[in-house]
């Protein structure tokens, strides 16, 4: 076993594997806080999932702002110190967040904050292309998923602990580690943005923004960016509204969603790595169209069923379906991107989860505060089955290059 561990270990660089350190520490502060967000909000501020559904939407725009120069920037000038910045950025948001009073107080912190820490988001996912050969990316961004997940393993345990005492308490946890990873970054991780080739001109800045059009006439591409965002409309359920959905229909205590959120990530800790081995030569939409399925069938699972058992199963196969997705999205994200334009694609692609939870919390809000918070469910189901079928449209039109992961 150690043998093979070795092994694996040798077949990625070490920056890949300092990145994927990195990001281990960077999603244990995030899932300390981020999957009792809305149980804070509707807690703290005494207001309905309409309300933290419009929040999430300024999130989506303040990240926008951020990341639209984040993409061209990263391009422009390089990773590691967008990067950085943006690690900086939100330790202190963080932190103002977590003093803030006022819903309305908080809704302007919430924008202005997102405005710069979203500027690092393209940066990461480039740094990770930049570093990864062609036949280890899916491979690779499955390990940095275990890695994630590792974090996530205890990340809601120590969250729902600590909610049950003091939340401000998550907000100064989360503040902290932002403020370590940071340092993390300046000392351990090199500049990975690929050289100009002999006798190329770099890139005005101006170029570097226009470059987004290249992005957006690239129609293969677009197509694939709309058939995520419905994928994690879906998806996005898990961290945002479904925690209150089972507090408030089937009373389940916030400590019990942090087991099952910690559920989710111990799977893809244990079956990530080798899920993503068996898949990562087969064709990729097929595989997202049948994650994105899997999606549908989880979380429709809970508008009709009423059992702890239950919610487990729901949970298993929702993790499963992320198993398959993520990874090769990713990977399929690489294979349509020169490498001179990594951040602008990544941007555009990241907007795809952007748009999905900045709409998707005050969709699923309305529902949640309607009469029938059922339907909320059998919506997602609905969605989750036409994004399976938007990826088979896609499949069906990929050209040899992008028709399998090996492709780049």
């Amino acid at each position: 076993m150690l043998n093979r561990l070795a092994g694996a270990y040798r077949e990625y660089p070490r920056t890949f594997w300092l990145m994927a350190l990195v990001n281990f520490l960077d999603r244990l502060g995030g899932s300390i806080l981020f999957p009792f967000f809305a149980l804070y909000l509707t807690k703290r501020f005494e207001v309905g999932m309409t309300e933290v559904g419009a929040l999430f939407a300024v999130f989506f725009v303040s990240s926008f702002i951020g990341s639209f120069p984040g993409g061209a920037l990263a391009d422009r000038f390089g990773r590691r110190r967008i990067i950085i910045f943006s690690l900086l950025a939100t330790s202190l948001s963080a932190l103002l967040m977590g003093f803030v009073g006022s819903f309305q107080v908080f809704i302007i912190v919430a924008f202005v904050s997102g405005i710069f820490t979203d500027v690092g988001g393209p940066a990461y996912e480039a740094v990770f292309m930049d570093v990864l050969p062609e036949a280890k990316r899916a491979s690779g961004f499955g390990i940095r998923r275990v890695a994630f997940n590792l974090a996530v393993v205890a990340g809601p345990v120590i969250g729902g602990f600590l909610a049950a005492r003091s939340y401000l308490a998550l907000f100064v946890l989360d503040a902290i580690i932002s403020g370590l990873v940071a340092l993390l970054v300046f000392f351990l991780i090199p500049e990975t943005k690929p050289a100009l080739a002999e006798g190329a001109k770099p890139e005005t800045t101006a170029q570097s923004f226009g470059g987004y059009m290249r992005v957006l006439r690239d129609g293969r591409f677009m197509a694939f960016v709309a058939a995520c965002m419905l994928a994690w409309l879906v998806y996005m359920n898990m961290n945002t509204t479904l925690g209150v959905y089972l507090r408030d229909r089937h009373g389940v205590p916030e400590s019990s969603y942090g087991w099952l959120v910690s559920l989710n990530a111990a799977l893809v800790v244990l079956f990530q790595f080798p899920i993503t081995r068996r898949i990562e030569k087969r064709p990729p939409m097929l595989m997202m169209a049948l994650g994105t399925l899997l999606f549908a069938v989880s979380l429709g699972m809970y508008g009709v069923v009423d059992s702890t058992g239950l919610f487990v199963l729901a949970m298993v196969i929702l993790t499963l379906g992320e198993m398959v997705a993520i990874p090769i999205a990713n990977a399929v994200v690489a294979s349509f991107s020169p490498e001179e334009m990594r951040g602008r694609y990544n941007f555009v692609y990241g907007n795809s989860w952007g748009i999905a939870f900045a709409v998707g919390p005050y969709l699923a809000g309305l529902a949640l505060d309607g009469a029938n918070p059922d339907l909320l469910w059998y919506a997602c189901a609905l969605v989750g089955s036409i994004s399976a079928l938007a990826f088979l449209w896609l499949h069906r039109r990929m050209p040899p290059k992008t028709a399998t992961p090996d492709a780049g």
